[in-house]
């Protein structure tokens, strides 16, 4: 700090040092502004890229996107620097340039964010996809494996009937020399075979369905496996192994039992079971308000930032300009305290200034200056109010004031003594 500065802070007291540390610390708020705003036009850009490339060339989706972002940003600076009164036409055409781009950037920076807001659901329905398409196929062989089963044990009790009928002799089919003769004779072992083939059949059909089990239980663990599996790669191949071999086992009962069975599912591939989420138009008809809102808030940071950075005009009131303001602000005479406590002035003339013609453009000047530095609020047209940092340049300016008119006292005391 320069010497300077140091006797004006032990001259001014501890209110100069505070207003000093206070100015420093805005000025640096409102520098940093400026990174601030480049970095989300980054963040804001790769986004916007992101979901332009997917429907155009890369290296024009990135000449797009610097002209997006250029137009958000330029359009900000331009809006708080005109008033719509004043030129009506130029304050439309920014301001629709300004929503057609942030329009252009949220819709294509929602695809970047929908991606990673969807990609958990997006795996967890194809997923349910695999199991619903999985359950489907194998309830409908089930449905048929217990239709068999029935059948068979029909069968089998019918057999079972017609052997006993042929031992006793009672079966409709035997001639009537040969009815009440009970033994084992030609009929009896004529279904006898029958039943023993039909039996053979049950136990073969019996084997092969719990084999079938066994199967469909491996293909159901290898399909929970999936949502906890470390090596996602490795457990979908086993259910598609698994799969695969339920598939082998159908196909063959399909010959024995002499009826065709439901057409398996098409699985996807692992290729496409990883997908990313690929950006497209039917987005919008799953909409996703968060990935929206995310999308939307970067680019709403970035025109606030960029708003405000042309609205405040950063830094502190040089020496000259706060002799300047100290001067001008003399020449207003109507001051009051309003009820925020602050100092408030009416900057518009008296009767007796417009009677008088009195030009006024110095004080308003300052009172402008002021107002753009953020050391006077603006309360309406005809008043505004001290911020809480204009307190110590006026004092200390008045304290300035006064100590001088205490020494040109003490000098004109000591020349009319010495005369």
């Amino acid at each position: 700090m320069k010497t300077s500065e140091l006797s004006k802070i032990r001259a001014s007291g501890v209110g100069y040092l505070i207003n000093s540390i206070q100015t420093l610390f805005v000025g640096m708020l409102r520098i940093w502004t400026i990174p601030i705003v480049l970095m989300l036009s980054v963040a804001s850009g790769f986004t916007t890229y992101y979901g332009l490339s997917h429907f155009i060339t890369p290296w024009i989706a990135l000449v797009i996107t610097i002209a997006i972002q250029s137009i958000i940003v330029i359009c900000s600076l331009e809006i708080a620097g005109i008033h719509w009164q004043a030129n009506r036409m130029r304050y439309f055409a920014v301001v629709c340039s300004l929503l057609i781009a942030l329009s252009a950037s949220v819709s294509f920076s929602y695809f970047k964010f929908y991606e990673i807001s969807e990609h958990d659901t997006q795996h967890i329905n194809r997923l349910n996809q695999i199991r619903t398409d999985i359950k489907t196929y194998v309830d409908r062989v089930l449905t048929i494996k217990a239709d068999v089963l029935k059948q068979q044990r029909a069968d089998m009790e019918k057999a079972s009937l017609e052997v006993s009928q042929a031992y006793f002799g009672t079966h409709p089919q035997i001639v009537e020399g040969y009815k009440q003769q009970v033994g084992e004779g030609p009929f009896w072992k004529h279904y006898n075979q029958i039943y023993l083939e039909k039996k053979q059949q049950q136990a073969k059909f019996d084997d092969d369905f719990s084999a079938l089990d066994k199967d469909i239980q491996k293909l159901q663990a290898s399909i929970n496996d999936l949502d906890v599996a470390a090596n996602i790669e490795n457990a979908y191949y086993a259910m598609l192994k698994n799969f695969q071999s339920v598939q082998l086992k159908i196909n063959l009962l399909s010959g024995n039992i002499g009826q065709s069975l439901p057409e398996a599912p098409l699985l996807m591939t692992y290729k496409q079971f990883t997908a990313d989420v690929q950006p497209s138009a039917a987005m919008w008809s799953e909409f996703s308000l968060f990935a929206f809102v995310c999308a939307a808030m970067v680019d709403f940071f970035t025109v606030l930032l960029s708003y405000r950075l042309e609205f405040t005009a950063p830094g502190p009131l040089t020496a000259e300009e706060e002799e300047l303001v100290f001067e001008c602000l003399r020449q207003f005479t109507e001051f009051r305290i309003n009820k925020n406590d602050e100092l408030e002035m009416i900057i518009e003339k008296t009767e007796l200034e417009r009677a008088r013609r009195y030009s006024d453009w110095s004080r308003m000047f300052a009172v402008g200056l002021l107002l753009s530095r953020g050391f006077l609020r603006k309360i309406d047209d005809k008043t505004v109010e001290f911020a809480p940092n204009l307190y110590p340049l006026i004092a200390e300016k008045m304290g300035d004031k006064i100590s001088r008119l205490k020494a040109e006292s003490a000098l004109s005391r000591q020349a009319d003594a010495d005369e």
